[in-house]
């Protein structure tokens, strides 16, 4: 393909295409890990292999966009929290959000630092946990100036609490000890009445 083929605008038809098979891999890479069949991935969305390969020349690249696109999710979800609520309501909604993030991807992530051969795609991959970093921090800076969170809580903290409750329950079939572990954790950054 020439260099202003590729800077085309796609088609609405390779638009659908893309998101659809996007949509496929966050679920089959979820349940299955990163060495799940892409033929699978292009089953699930609709679509032919040759039209995944065609948008994805490799698992890597669809691996990338999966999980910037996961990011880019939560990181909107942070600024529509923003937007609608009270700061501490939207600092820990979004807690809420990140937790159920970290559960969602932990099979991914486990397949991941399990397989070896992407786990760069989670520890190299700094764009990523600056916007994650970026989004906790600014609700926290919003909710501390509020005065509902702790003046010493920082945003690297809350990461590490919500990163922490994903690996103490990710043996757990249901969400109800991440969620109530997270209640505990919320508690804990609120002031001293």
């Amino acid at each position: 393909m020439t260099e202003s083929a590729r800077q085309r605008p796609l088609r609405v038809d390779a638009r659908r295409n893309y998101a659809r098979i996007v949509a496929a891999a966050q679920e089959v890479f979820a349940a299955d890990g990163v060495g799940a069949s892409l033929e699978e991935i292009a089953r699930r969305a609709g679509v032919g292999s040759a039209t995944l390969h065609r948008h994805f020349p490799s698992r890597r690249s669809l691996l990338e966009v999966v999980f910037h696109d996961r990011v880019e999710a939560l990181c909107s979800r942070a600024r529509e929290h923003a937007a609608r609520s009270s700061p501490g309501d939207a600092l820990l909604a979004w807690l809420r959000d990140l937790n159920a993030y970290a559960a969602a991807g932990r099979g991914l992530a486990a397949s991941l630092l399990h397989d070896g051969r992407d786990t760069d795609l989670l520890q190299n991959n700094e764009s990523c946990r600056a916007a994650v970093s970026a989004a906790a921090g600014e609700l926290l800076h919003r909710a501390q100036q509020a005065g509902t969170v702790r003046p010493d809580v920082r945003a690297e903290d809350l990461l590490t609490l919500v990163n922490a409750i994903s690996l103490a329950t990710e043996h757990h079939d249901d969400d109800a000890q991440a969620n109530r572990l997270l209640g505990i954790a919320i508690d804990g950054i609120r002031p001293p009445r």
